[in-house]
């Protein structure tokens, strides 16, 4: 839908009539959310409860295709993903990526690979696809190669070894996982965009136009993190920083999206990396937070659940769920596990890496959004991604509380029972990669 045709939806609608499916939305999605966290499962996963308590699926309350106020719940939506994106990459340790650097890049690499291809593999097994759209298969695997760290990291702080080696290669293999997925929903919907228009661009030109962007992005995002850092000096801890920031992670946005072919939310990512180092990229992150947490991310997740319809369900795609999801846990652990064996890390280490790294959320949720928005994929998709986001939740942190308990880290729990003895003293510990071990060092001793 293009601008004009935007201005036209507004200046004939009343927009008042929003904000009553707007209110209940919001009351829904946050005492569900609460319930969920009660339950020791993400707060997003009531908010997509939420939505399909409140749309088609059960209640039909709320109508997201309405003429009325359905182009505007889907727009606040959108904007919601952005935003997300955003603070996702403002979130990034920059240096601590680099610092663990080849090892996690490969772990990362077999976490996108091995779920990739099982995901196109069972999407092809199931007969969905029909023969002559080999995207709806990339879509589903790049679907399975998301990862979302967000349990394990609680997880990993509950039982102190978010800071060990393990801790930190999960952490930063995600976050290459993360890239790595985005660049190809990006290749995947250009692709299937040529095909749908009936332009049928190069793989060669698409890399060009990546490499295009990429390189834009680094130039201004080198001219803006200058700026910032002089504007932080100026005017420190002020809201003008989180406006200008916010400003130009939607103008990356629309670039990506209207002059590269690539998707908006790739841009939001790559505009919250530029900011991460600054010294206020807390702060940032901190106001994007705000709005996410108030307004744009429980619209957005709800939305997932609006979105979905009995309509048209049938035991074929509810056994796809089933074996999705199994399916995708499996690639995880075994991928990621295989290599972080492959890269010196111990049997124990390497399964709980593979295990650390099998949860979904936010991101495949994105992924799927992407490919459905784009007509790549049916919305029946959605009942794939929620049960599997769901079970992830769940299954991740008991199995990581089990491993660990047979499994100890005792280097690690000798420093933690340490702190615990000595309560106003808090150590800050570091690893040292060893040919043989890890040598945990105690670093600096501060008054807490």
């Amino acid at each position: 839908m293009d601008i004009h045709a935007i201005s036209s939806y507004f200046s004939k609608v009343e927009l008042f009539r929003i904000l009553l499916p707007l209110g209940l939305l919001f009351c829904v999605a946050k005492f569900l959310g609460l319930v969920a966290r009660k339950l020791q499962m993400p707060q997003v996963v009531g908010e997509i409860m939420a939505g399909l308590l409140l749309g088609p699926c059960v209640l039909n309350i709320i109508d997201i295709s309405s003429p009325d106020y359905g182009l505007s719940i889907r727009s606040i939506a959108e904007i919601g993903v952005i935003m997300l994106m955003f603070s996702a990459g403002l979130g990034t340790n920059l240096k601590e990526l680099l610092k663990v650097g080849p090892k996690a890049l490969l772990i990362a690499c077999a976490g996108v690979g091995v779920p990739l291809a099982a995901g196109f593999g069972v999407y092809w097994i199931f007969g969905f696809n029909n023969g002559s759209r080999i995207f709806e298969a990339l879509v589903v695997g790049t679907i399975l190669a998301a990862t979302s760290v967000s349990i394990t990291v609680q997880a990993l702080k509950e039982l102190g070894y978010l800071r060990t080696k393990v801790g930190n290669t999960i952490l930063s293999a995600a976050i290459i996982d993360d890239i790595i997925g985005m660049i190809l929903l990006t290749f995947v919907i250009t692709l299937a965009n040529n095909g749908e228009s009936g332009e049928h661009e190069s793989i060669g030109i698409i890399c060009i136009k990546v490499v295009l962007f990429f390189a834009l992005t680094i130039a201004a995002g080198f001219a803006l993190f200058k700026g910032f850092k002089w504007l932080e000096k100026r005017r420190p801890h002020t809201r003008t920083i989180p406006i200008f920031a916010m400003a130009f992670c939607f103008v990356l946005s629309y670039v990506a999206e209207t002059y590269f072919g690539i998707a908006d939310i790739t841009g939001a990512y790559a505009a919250g990396i530029i900011f991460c180092e600054l010294k206020s990229a807390s702060y940032i992150e901190e106001k994007i937070e705000i709005c996410l947490y108030m307004f744009f991310g429980p619209v957005f997740f709800a939305s997932v659940g609006l979105k979905s319809n009995l309509q048209g369900m049938s035991f074929s795609i509810l056994g796809f769920a089933a074996v999705i999801t199994i399916v995708a846990l499996l690639a995880k652990i075994i991928g990621c596990g295989l290599m972080a064996k492959a890269c010196r890390f111990s049997k124990s280490d390497s399964l709980k890496i593979g295990v650390g790294m099998m949860t979904r959320g936010e991101v495949a949720l994105i992924v799927a959004d992407k490919g459905i928005s784009a007509g790549i994929i049916n919305k029946m998709m959605n009942f794939a991604v929620v049960p599997l986001i769901i079970v992830s939740s769940l299954l991740t942190p008991i199995i990581l509380k089990i491993l660990y308990a047979i499994w100890p880290d005792n280097k690690v729990k000798r420093i933690s029972d340490r702190e615990s003895q000595q309560k106003n003293i808090k150590y800050e510990q570091m690893y040292k990669d060893d040919d043989k071990e890890d040598v945990v060092i105690i670093k600096t001793k501060v008054k807490g």
